[in-house]
């Protein structure tokens, strides 16, 4: 198997020229963008369920945590079936089937069933999540993977920010539901730019059969650098979502009285994740992941304490840091796991994007107890904590030659 892992970087090395051809480079970005468009919209609204379902933090907060529970479930399982059958295989048919149930969450008449449309679009992301990222690691050379998976998270910072954005803005002028009208007809269209332009697999591996995948899954455990870089995954999106979820009660009560249109337009410093991402591979092919991560959590760490400020100004400075430097590790993070995850990288990155969304799901939830009793410095305070791991993952995520 490691002959064939062998074989498989040769052959991508060989073909960087067709790997990096603008189509592809234009699918990936696609879909990014696709993935996250509907990931994330509700945390603009979070304050406006709360008032017109009459519900709690946590109750509305299950709006944002439902999707990624999904994917937390069903990751390991698409991660063994892409092993067997393909990447553009499940990616195309996941980016179709994304699109029925956003569309169909607009006929939500309660919270429960809207909490339940956004778990089912959950299900569809999985096949996105989880099988671009050995895509990338398979179809790109190692010398250039870093920045190809730049170029993808790049995607699904300008998805989470227009998702968000539209979201707000909808909402505002109209009605919430036509939100996830307009969002589905958004993920269909990308569907259809991902079908026509994503290239077929030219190095992709079958694997012996699903019991095989399933064994070489159980001794990813065994790789500790790996379980170091899922926990890594956990951490960094713990954090991101649970400032971003809570950050929109925060700016909704006073001093700010930001309403659902500003709030969607907080999300604006998602955009400069699109200048840092890129930059941040170039700096990792050329510096290494390890100096990548470091500086990387400092600027999310020192994003977080500016939010602390009771100044819009600054407050959305600090996230701005925040979301640059989480998307800068979620980068690095992601081009790590195909270099340390070796054979089956589909089953890997399954079990990478279940840690990632465990990880998510509980943000967006768990803080509710601080944000109750402490408001947001005890908020805050939580969420620094667990981005503190991030770093201290990667040191052993990163114990690799050139690291």
């Amino acid at each position: 198997m490691d002959a064939v892992v062998t074989a498989d970087l040769s052959r991508s090395t060989q073909g960087s020229q067709r790997g990096m051809s603008l189509g592809s480079r234009a699918a990936v970005i696609v879909a990014g963008i696709c993935t996250f468009i509907v990931a994330h919209p509700t945390q603009a609204l979070l304050p406006h369920f709360r008032r017109i379902y009459h519900a709690s933090e946590l109750q509305v907060s299950l709006t944002v945590s439902a999707p990624m529970l999904a994917v937390a479930l069903c990751g390991p399982v698409i991660g063994v079936i892409a092993e067997t059958i393909g990447r553009k295989r499940i990616i195309v048919p996941a980016l179709f089937g994304l699109a029925i149930p956003t569309i169909l969450a607009a006929t939500s008449t309660s919270l429960p069933i809207l909490i339940g449309w956004r778990f089912a679009q959950g299900l569809f992301l999985a096949g996105i999540a989880t099988v671009m990222m050995a895509y990338i690691n398979e179809e790109w050379p190692p010398s250039e993977v870093g920045s190809a998976m730049a170029m993808y998270v790049s995607g699904t910072v300008l998805g989470g920010f227009l998702g968000r954005f539209i979201a707000g803005l909808v909402t505002a002028h109209c009605n919430w539901r036509w939100s996830f009208v307009v969002l589905g007809l958004l993920t269909l269209t990308g569907a259809v730019v991902v079908r026509r332009w994503l290239p077929p697999s030219r190095h992709f591996v079958r694997s012996e059969g699903a019991a095989a995948t399933l064994r070489t899954a159980v001794r990813h455990f065994s790789n500790f650098r790996l379980v170091a870089n899922f926990g890594m995954g956990f951490a960094m999106l713990f954090a991101l979502h649970g400032t971003f979820t809570y950050v929109n009660f925060y700016l909704a009560a006073p001093p700010f009285g930001l309403n659902s249109a500003q709030l969607g337009s907080v999300f604006l410093v998602y955009l400069l994740g699109l200048v840092v991402t890129p930059l941040a591979g170039w700096y990792m092919d050329g510096y290494g992941f390890r100096k990548t991560i470091v500086l990387a959590a400092l600027m999310s760490l020192a994003g977080m304490a500016l939010t602390l400020k009771l100044s819009l100004v600054v407050v959305i400075g600090g996230l701005a840091l925040l979301s640059s430097g989480t998307f800068v590790l979620q980068a690095a993070a992601t081009t790590n796991l195909g270099r340390v995850a070796g054979q089956a990288r589909s089953s890997a990155a399954g079990l990478y994007v279940t840690f990632y969304y465990v990880g998510g799901s509980l943000g967006a939830a768990v803080p509710a107890y601080f944000w109750v009793r402490g408001g947001w410095p005890a908020t805050i305070a939580l969420l620094a904590a667990i981005l503190s791991l991030t770093a201290a993952l990667g040191f052993v995520a990163g114990s690799t030659p050139g690291n």
